[in-house]
């Protein structure tokens, strides 16, 4: 045959005839001709076609035995195919097993390079066997939480034997017998663990991020609902992909290249290069098949059925702030309701020591670029009083474990809330031992605290603000050498006129004045060791201490129209210190409107869809993919705050309704206020 003839590669499937085509396709500048034929599941059928086109064809892909069964339409053993291959006589013949294995890993390590932490942690359901051991490997870099259909895959045994030489060698000894018996009695022992596996396979594939599964597989198995999912597959027509649209797949990844009009499958692809090479070349070296491979410029497809998306995973770290969150939470409510206060100080340090628990599933959260999340609160038990009673490991550990939780769930990073991120160093060992990345949110709470004191202060309109929204006049951060309250220090020296830095660490204190003084600010900069003496001359107070409910300033002696933005958690101002001031704007810190319609999270004592800002700013990562370790430790970069905030603004991230100790402010309770404050400082000025 010369080089100018077409060459013929056929691909025999023991699957359905249903899909065969006839095509004439270029590859490798070589003209070739491709037919598939199908043998619908019967043995001698596909030896007959075998047969009858090894007279003239150059190479035989030998394909389907898996499909067939997961259709139903075939039960016999793999190895049957030994004797289909000997009717091809001298004709190379191929599985695709070779280049099905590169082919797998390059796509697995595409999308991991494409969009990195991808897979991470992703709850991954294997169906099928060994055709996806590549697959399967490769995942297990990126995620431990996978399970199989295969009951040898879900205990690994493939790996385990292939890293211990001698452990296969006596398996396989000590299953000998077992080759020898029918494979009537041979699948009458594999039976229940096949059961078994698909039903926990089936379980788990409700709930999982990826699927790993021939598109017969997925039929096989029954698997409708795909909504939301990644299916890594092979060989997807656009047929299938319009169905797998309808089924509401989010991604799909086909890891054999379709080159031609035709679907084709890697043994195909396998096949023609093989007839190209000639038949003096018809092993294939793995160089070989590089070589080629680059040569023809094939590439996995990552497909978007539904158009362009990515879902990300989260978790964040809650916990009661006193004994009055336990009545929220059931049966301990009930119990709340007639426990006398011994037995409640009982149950506040009882619940310090209970595991983390989910407390609510976050879903809904959708970005306007088209990014989405989903998420898990995680629940530990100690509030403030009982966490800074115990050491800093013994809070750590409940952290780990909590980790080790979301880790399970799926989430791709998670955040600590509230007292879990002020114990011990701020979140440092907890993310050098947790199994994902760890963010306390204090990059977002500081920003998210100057924008609800602004925004506040605008509302108010009392206190004078130029047209770049700079407060002409006297600001103070309390808790200023805290790791929230240094950078609202820095913020704050850019957009006001008098600073005062407040806090007992002298020391810190004086470096802190130092370091902002070095950088030009517009304040200027003032320094105390306690606030009261300076209060009456504030503007904006923002409070940032990690007093665990102590009291920091005296809110008597505070400036009628002030307003104060409360960062603390707990809260440096009690509801009853509020109450005193009717004059007083007090604003907890700025919590976040999530983005989407439809955001849906079980209470946390905020406006629906509302978070706090170390909550956004976990959620803010998960949207923008960035699965890292983003702030931890007592010292927050200047350049993550402007960061995050950036990031967030991207994401849809909105300042949510100012919120006080009573909730929501409407704009009639900022009207009273400043009503108010206005008249109190005209008697102030009437009484000099």
């Amino acid at each position: 045959m010369s080089t100018s003839d077409p060459l013929l590669v056929v691909n025999v499937s023991f699957a359905a005839s249903e899909r065969d085509y006839d095509a004439q396709v270029t590859f490798l500048d070589r003209d070739l001709r491709i037919v598939r034929v199908g043998a619908d599941g019967d043995i001698d059928t596909a030896e007959l076609l075998v047969a009858a086109w090894a007279g003239e064809a150059d190479a035989i892909a030998l394909t389907g035995t898996r499909e067939a069964r997961a259709l139903g339409i075939y039960d016999g053993p793999d190895s049957i195919t030994d004797q289909v291959r000997e009717a091809a006589g001298d004709v190379p013949v191929v599985d695709g097993d070779t280049l099905n294995d590169v082919l797998q890993e390059w796509a697995i390590r595409h999308v991991h390079h494409e969009m990195p932490g991808f897979f991470n942690n992703a709850r991954t359901v294997v169906l099928g066997g060994v055709n996806h051991d590549r697959t399967t490997r490769i995942l297990r870099e990126f995620t431990p939480n996978l399970e199989f259909a295969d009951p040898l895959l879900r205990l690994d045994l493939p790996a385990k034997l292939d890293s211990k030489p001698m452990l296969g060698l006596a398996a396989k000894a000590g299953l000998w017998p077992l080759h020898l018996l029918p494979d009537p009695i041979k699948d009458h022992f594999k039976t229940p663990g096949h059961r078994l596996s698909h039903a926990l396979a089936r379980k788990a594939a409700r709930d999982c991020d990826v699927v790993v599964a021939t598109y017969e597989e997925l039929i096989g198995f029954g698997l409708e609902d795909l909504a939301g999912k990644t299916l890594v597959t092979s060989g997807i027509s656009e047929e299938r992909l319009t169905e797998l649209a309808g089924r509401g797949v989010d991604m799909v990844l086909d890891t054999t290249p379709q080159p031609f009009s035709v679907t084709v499958n890697a043994a195909v692809l396998q096949a023609i290069m093989v007839a190209i090479a000639g038949p003096d070349d018809g092993n294939l070296t793995n160089d070989d098949l590089l070589e080629m491979i680059v040569s023809a410029g094939l590439e996995s497809r990552t497909l978007y059925p539904n158009g362009p998306r990515r879902k990300s995973r989260f978790a964040f770290v809650i916990h009661p702030l006193s004994q009055e969150y336990f009545r929220s939470v059931e049966p301990l409510g009930t119990i709340a309701k007639v426990a006398p206060p011994p037995a409640m100080d009982a149950m506040e340090k009882a619940m310090a020591y209970m595991p983390p628990f989910t407390y609510s599933h976050v879903t809904g959260i959708k970005s306007p670029t088209g990014a989405e999340a989903e998420g898990w609160l995680i629940t530990v038990g100690g509030t403030p009083k009982e966490l800074m009673a115990h050491r800093p490991e013994f809070t750590y550990g409940r952290l780990l474990a909590a980790a080790e939780t979301a880790r399970k769930l799926g989430a791709q990073v998670m955040g600590l809330g509230a007292f879990t991120k002020v114990v011990g160093d701020a979140g440092v060992t907890v993310a050098r031992r947790a199994p994902l990345p760890i963010t306390t949110g204090n990059s977002y709470s500081a920003s998210g605290a100057l924008w609800a004191a602004r925004d506040a202060t605008m509302r108010l309109g009392i206190a004078e603000v130029d047209e770049q929204g700079r407060i002409m006049g006297n600001a103070m951060v309390v808790g200023a050498t805290g790791a929230i309250g240094s950078v609202c220090a820095r913020l704050l020296a850019l957009s006001s006129d008098e600073l005062w830095l407040v806090s007992p660490e002298s020391a810190k204190l004086l470096a802190l004045k130092h370091d902002i003084e070095s950088q030009d600010p517009r304040a200027t900069i003032h320094i105390a060791a306690t606030p009261n003496d300076h209060l009456g001359q504030m503007d904006l107070i923002v409070t940032a201490t990690s007093g665990a409910g102590k009291r920091v300033l005296d809110i008597m002696e505070v400036k009628p129209g002030c307003v104060i933005t409360d960062v603390a958690r707990p809260l440096d101002l009690s509801a009853e210190d509020v109450a005193k001031r009717p004059d007083v704007l007090v604003v907890e810190s700025g919590e976040i409107q999530l983005p989407g319609d439809e955001v849906k999270m079980r209470g946390i004592g905020l406006p629906p869809g509302v978070a706090y800002a170390c909550l956004a700013e976990t959620v803010v990562l998960a949207l923008e993919g960035r699965y890292e370790t983003y702030t931890v430790g007592r010292a927050i970069e200047w350049e993550k705050v402007k960061e995050i905030y950036k990031l967030g603004l991207k994401h849809g991230m909105k300042l949510a309704t100012i919120s006080g100790v009573n909730g929501v402010y409407s704009d009639e309770d900022i009207a009273e206020i400043r009503e108010r404050a206005l008249e109190r400082r005209a008697e102030l000025a009437a009484a000099e």
